[in-house]
């Protein structure tokens, strides 16, 4: 199982990424998709999670309204649609999975994960 992050970069605040998530999963419409992110000195954190279907998806309250999460799962690809970026959106973003139907918000339940890409946001 292979998850591969694109798109981060260094954007001003204000500005909008999207990151992309490509997945070499054969089933991978059977499995729940999230994005995390670590800053320096800090925890990880979920930002947005989302399940199998597409049907439900979980923000952060830090996030919610500015980011959005979505599959494709033609493309065995999830994205965060992120908008309104702020200085403090600066982190390393992960991708990880699970062979789970529903949304999971804590770390510990996925056991895929990508090796990450970086967003950093200027003021």
């Amino acid at each position: 199982v292979q998850l591969v992050e694109s798109g981060g970069g260094l954007v001003q605040a204000g500005d909008s990424l999207r990151l992309s998530c490509a997945a070499s999963l054969r089933t991978f419409s059977h499995y729940a998709m999230g994005w995390f992110r670590q800053a320096p000195g800090k925890e990880r954190e979920i930002v947005a999670a989302i399940s199998w279907s597409g049907s439900n998806a979980y923000y952060s309250d830090s996030v919610k309204g500015r980011f959005t999460i979505s599959r494709d799962s033609a493309k065995n690809t999830v994205y965060l649609q992120m908008n309104a970026l702020k200085p403090e959106d600066a982190a390393v973003y992960y991708c990880t999975g699970q062979d789970y139907p529903e949304v999971m918000e804590v770390a510990g339940e996925y056991d895929c994960w990508g090796q990450g890409t970086q967003v950093t946001v200027s003021a």
